[in-house]
């Protein structure tokens, strides 16, 4: 093939203070659980964005589970994790439920995001530079297996990356990396109002919410808020990210 004849993979790029959601019924109402899924688009592949990311990722996963799993009991399953699609960066809280609809814990999850700003600025020097070590020791554990290897090594190639040195970099950076440079990162990206958070809710509606579905799809949208009706038309209505394969190629969205 020519590489004119490639498929490019290219991630859609979300808008900066504006919260999108897409609201649907499960396709089996049979089902009681319902979900949503956060999902906070970052940045595109960056060592030192990355490590910020990556630290606030360690800091807050454990208390967000607490509040949302223990505290709250919204779900049995509960995650605040990180996500890569081909080199863009993001976090991604998830929620499953039977007890409350996804709108509802959609609302739960910007709540501890806002109980957490304190948490974050309050972090003590001490507490800053043990999660910096953790993060540290975590990045240099050697690989258990042939299998994880080779799939680090993969993940590069298949995002275009290609930073076959990332652990070593990273590493370097994390032990230079300031706790005011972490909390500058934290209010220009994360936090609920922050000038640079690109924020997409995906709510799916099981058999227990199907009546909390009709009257979420009824309302109109909240201040920053869009609601997505058409998937393949916001696509459309979006820029794109930069390959970071480079090339001439045919372009695929995500």
């Amino acid at each position: 093939m020519s590489p004119s004849e490639y498929l490019t993979k290219r991630v859609v790029m979300l808008e900066n203070e504006l919260k999108c959601y897409y609201q649907t019924e499960g396709l089996n109402q049979k089902n009681q659980n319902s979900s949503v899924i956060q999902y906070i688009q970052v940045h595109q592949d960056d060592a030192i964005l990355n490590i910020k990311l990556e630290l606030f990722s360690l800091i807050a996963s454990q208390p967000a589970f607490n509040q949302l799993r223990t505290v709250e009991q919204l779900g049995y399953i509960t995650s605040l994790s990180l996500r890569s699609d081909y080199g863009v960066l993001a976090l991604q809280v998830v929620i499953q439920s039977t007890v409350k609809d996804p709108s509802y814990l959609d609302g739960r999850v910007d709540e501890f995001f806002k109980m957490f700003e304190s948490k974050i600025y309050e972090l003590s020097d001490k507490d800053f530079k043990r999660n910096v070590k953790s993060l540290i020791d975590s990045k240099l554990e050697k690989f258990k297996n042939l299998w994880e290897e080779s799939d680090f090594y993969w993940g590069e190639i298949q995002a275009g990356t290609l930073k076959f040195d990332r652990v070593e970099s990273e590493v370097t950076m994390l032990r230079e990396l300031k706790k005011e440079e972490f909390i500058e990162y934290f209010d220009q990206y994360i936090k609920v109002d922050a000038p640079q958070r690109r924020t997409l809710s995906v709510q799916v509606f099981g058999g227990n919410h199907s009546a909390e579905f009709k009257t979420a799809i009824a309302e109109a949208d909240p201040p920053k808020m869009y609601r997505i009706t058409d998937i393949f038309g916001f696509k459309r209505s979006r820029p794109l990210y930069s390959s970071l394969k480079g090339g001439p190629g045919r372009i695929t969205m995500d």
